[in-house]
């Protein structure tokens, strides 16, 4: 283990002590990788420099194709991966994205603060901090100024130079936050599918996507319109029978909805019809939904594995004012989302307060989510005068009909950041990389360095 004393920046105050402990390397199928674990402040923002800590765990990985005394030359990239509330990808192997990053990088993916094998956020930990209000003020220290600083306290412990970052879905946000706030730290940044809007409110963004959200399920209904058909008396037999998920949940109309969250991809979209081929099955009282349709329906609306995401989603967009269920109020405003609509539209990745009562995972978090929900003092987390003077190169790819991060603000935030060049394309959605990821990197990378590809 060894400690670093490390300056942290504009986003902390004075010097912080990071421990950084590596517990063991292993080699397999072409990469070899490293567990680091850093021990860094939970307030990045505390003066007084007493505050507690917690752990940030990063696993590195490094293509075999490298020696190790070439890999402890290759510069670093940092990887930002979507949520809130994701851990970092796990790899079993070098492929799309991660290949072609790792021909020149050494590729450093986050466990973001209370994600992963990072100090665990979640309905057994988070009681631990007290009352629903202790508990609040403590989720204020998991949004992307948080992990921003955790990145420059662990860039410093590696002994890096500026590095590259590469910032997915919401992992872009984070890089806009770092180019706010960190700058320094940068060498230069790519972005994918992750320009946020530098300002509020939380309603512009809804509006936008609903809107989106409602041409993908009508494209969608185009290609597989037998599914129409399906996805109607699916919900018709969850008003008349319960169902019950895995969990013991009940899934309600609105729940099911939820399987929209597949409308937001060029690889997942097609498995929509797969999901809903064999949704039923005759049993001894009629039709019920089978044990397999429930146990996939399980794993995509239930938040029992991330349930920061649930709890930080509109804080996301908090910029100084409450979000207060920006995306329930905007919902009234599209009568045709609503669970009694014939015929019913599949929703997206928005959060609402019935999340709460419906996910048994989610039941003790709902007091807190309704502080959260009401917080009127977000603090910004752009900094628009800085970006407006930015001297990172950062290259972005904005998807043209992504129904998540919706392109016309993207547009209107790749306009505010000094020399950000925008690649928009309408053959991906919002799981691009997914889909091309090494194309999509390659093109990238090559326009901040000022290569053609």
């Amino acid at each position: 283990m060894t400690e670093t004393r490390v300056a942290a920046g504009r986003l902390t105050s004075g010097t912080a002590a990071v421990r950084h402990e590596v517990r063991a390397r292993h080699e397999f199928r072409g990469l070899r990788t490293v567990e680091h674990y850093f021990t860094v402040p939970l307030d990045h923002f505390d003066a007084s420099g007493s505050s507690e800590t917690i752990t940030v765990f990063a696993r590195e990985y490094v293509s075999a194709a490298h020696s190790a005394e070439e890999a402890a030359r290759l510069p670093w990239l940092l990887f930002l991966q979507g949520g809130p509330g994701g851990r970092g990808n796990r790899f079993g192997s070098l492929g799309g994205w991660s290949k072609a990053a790792g021909k020149d990088f050494r590729i450093l993916m986050l466990d973001q603060r209370g994600t992963g094998l990072s100090t665990p956020l979640d309905r057994n930990t988070l009681p631990l901090r007290g009352s629903a209000a202790e508990q609040a003020a403590y989720l204020e220290h998991f949004r992307a100024d948080s992990i921003v600083a955790d990145a420059e306290l662990i860039r410093a412990a590696l002994g890096s130079p500026p590095w590259s970052i590469y910032g997915q879905s919401y992992g872009g946000f984070c890089a806009l936050t770092y180019l706010s706030f960190a700058p320094e730290g940068l060498r230069e940044a790519l972005i994918t599918g992750g320009l946020a809007p530098l300002a509020g409110p939380a309603d512009n963004v809804y509006r936008a996507t609903f809107k989106r959200v409602a041409a993908r399920n009508a494209e969608y209904f185009t290609w597989y319109p037998e599914d129409r058909a399906t996805v109607d008396r699916i919900a018709d037999h969850l008003r008349s029978a319960q169902e019950l998920l895995p969990d013991g949940g009940a899934l309600t109309v609105e729940r099911f909805q939820m399987v929209g969250a597949f409308l937001g991809g060029n690889t997942r979209v097609d498995s929509l019809h797969y999901l809903l081929e064999d949704a039923f099955t005759e049993a001894a009282g009629g039709p019920r939904l089978t044990d397999s349709f429930l146990e996939q329906v399980q794993g995509i609306v239930s938040r029992r594995s991330n349930p920061l995401y649930a709890l930080m989603h509109e804080s996301i967009y908090g910029q100084g004012e409450a979000t207060d269920w920006s995306a329930w109020r905007v919902l009234r405003e599209f009568p045709e989302f609503r669970p009694d609509a014939d015929p019913l539209l599949l929703t997206g990745e928005m959060v609402y307060p019935w999340y709460f009562d419906q996910d048994p995972a989610l039941r003790p978090l709902r007091e807190v989510a309704g502080l959260l929900a009401a917080k009127p003092d977000w603090k910004p987390l752009y900094d628009a005068g800085r970006l407006a003077a930015n001297t990172v190169p950062v290259a972005a790819a904005v998807y043209s009909d992504d129904i998540y991060v919706e392109r016309d603000l993207s547009l209107e935030t790749a306009a505010a950041v000094r020399g950000l060049q925008v690649w928009e394309t309408p053959d991906f959605h919002h799981d691009g990389i997914a889909d091309d990821g090494e194309g999509i990197f390659n093109r990238l990378l090559g326009m901040v360095r000022g290569v053609r590809n």
